[in-house]
């Protein structure tokens, strides 16, 4: 029951981040399935894209409702990111449990001072096709091989390389979320992962519910405020999994 509860929990927490901020859910949902429920590290990452993808439309949904998703930049930039979501999907399966562990506590780390320090992006002036194709690409390669949606870097990237204005950016980068991490999730098919579904289900109904309430707590709240408490608790996070590792 306990780890029924911690799934809720947990759930509820990444619909909310990925709902209100575009960002932040998807590095919480593979700590969460290591640390509180005891998932492996290839099978956390497995089961977060999954919970990415599901939770990633619902909140898409909400924004497109209210008409603040750039349909084709996010594609293009989405684009790029394809080949190298598949490859580096298919590479993490044979890259070793602990250091995959610390690079992702490295990721959250990295995360965490961006949302705590990060001031709005500028948009950039004129949008390069070679640097969207880049940053595109690297996104990509960040979802396959970690299995987090990278939407604390594919918001100030829309910004500041596609020129997408920030109202726009958050439910755009869902849409780039998406597409990535069903690619990330395809490469992995092939991979015998065993998938707690008993503990995935229950947190993937709260990560859905989340994602509306966060879409909800966007209007009310500052995004400033909201990045900051995320990036607070993915500092903790990243500090616990580092310890899970080396203690």
């Amino acid at each position: 029951m306990t780890a029924l509860v911690l799934a809720l929990l947990a759930g509820a927490l990444v619909g909310l981040a990925l709902g209100s901020l575009g960002a932040g859910g998807s590095i919480l949902t593979v700590p969460a399935l290591v640390c509180l429920l005891g998932f492996s590290a290839a099978a956390a990452t497995t089961a977060s894209l999954v919970i990415v993808i599901v939770t990633s439309v619902t909140a898409l949904v909400a924004h497109a409702r209210c008409g603040a998703v750039r349909w084709r930049a996010g594609l293009l930039f989405a684009a790029a990111g394809l080949l190298p979501a598949a490859a580096a999907g298919a590479l993490s399966a044979r890259v070793p449990e602990a250091l995959l562990t610390l690079m992702f506590a490295a990721l959250a780390a990295l995360a965490a001072v961006q949302m705590l320090r990060r001031r709005t992006p500028r948009p950039a002036g004129r949008a390069s096709a070679a640097r969207a194709a880049g940053a595109g690409a690297g996104l990509g390669a960040v979802t396959g091989f970690l299995g987090v949606g990278g939407g604390f870097l594919a918001v100030p990237a829309l910004v500041t390389v596609l020129a997408v204005p920030m109202s726009a950016a958050v439910g755009t980068s869902l849409l780039v979320i998406v597409a990535n991490a069903l690619v990330a999730l395809a490469a992995r098919a092939h991979t015998a992962v065993d998938l707690d579904w008993a503990l995935i289900m229950p947190s993937l109904a709260t990560a859905v519910l989340g994602a509306w309430d966060g879409r909800r707590l966007a209007a009310k709240v500052s995004a400033a405020v909201l990045r900051r408490v995320f990036g607070a608790v993915l500092l903790v996070v990243a500090v616990a999994m580092t310890g899970a590792v080396l203690l």
